[in-house]
C-alpha cells in the first residue's frame, strides 16, 4: 500500500474513530452525523448512512490530525524526558549521530521551566553545596595539631 493511500484509507480514518480528529456521533437508525473543523476553524457536519462513510468523509475534510510519523518524534521526546541517555535513544531510534536525535526528534516538554526549577529548588541535595562540610583539621572544628 503506498504512503499516500495508507494515510487516506487507514491512518486518517483511525484518528477519526479515536476521536482525534473530527467526531461521528450517532444520529438515529442508519444517520451518523459527522462533524470537523477546517483550515480556518469553522465547524462543519453532514449526515451519512453509515460510520464508515462519516468517518471517511471527516478523514478527508478535516484539517490537520496526528501524522504517523508524529509518534517517532514522540517517542524519541518521552525516552529523554524519561532520562534515557541520548546514546541508547540514537540506537533505538536507528540514527547515525546523535545530534539527528536531538536536534530533528525530540522537542521541548510543555513544563520545562519546571522541571528546571526543580533542579535548582532545594540546594540541600546538591552535594557540592553542603552546609555541614567542614574539614576535620580546620580551626573551626577544634580539632586538629595543638602545637
Amino acid at each position: 500500500m503506498l504512503r499516500s493511500n495508507f494515510r487516506r484509507q487507514v491512518w486518517r480514518p483511525s484518528l477519526v474513530r479515536a476521536g482525534l480528529l473530527g467526531e461521528v456521533t450517532e444520529a438515529g437508525p442508519y444517520r451518523f452525523r459527522a462533524t470537523w473543523r477546517d483550515r480556518e476553524g469553522i465547524e462543519w457536519s453532514a449526515e451519512f448512512t453509515t460510520h464508515r462513510e462519516a468517518a471517511a468523509h471527516v478523514a478527508t475534510k478535516a484539517a490537520g490530525g496526528l501524522r504517523f510519523h508524529d509518534l517517532r518524534h514522540g517517542y524519541a521526546t518521552y525516552l529523554i524526558s524519561s532520562g534515557v541517555p541520548v546514546n541508547v535513544v540514537q540506537a533505538v531510534m536507528g540514527h547515525e549521530q546523535a545530534s539527528t536525535t536531538l536536534n530533528r526528534y525530540t522537542h521541548t516538554p510543555a513544563d520545562f521551566h519546571r522541571v528546571i526549577r526543580g533542579v535548582f529548588a532545594d540546594p540541600a541535595d546538591d552535594p557540592l553545596t553542603k552546609k555541614d562540610d567542614r574539614r576535620s583539621d580546620s580551626p573551626e572544628s577544634g580539632e586538629g595539631d595543638a602545637r
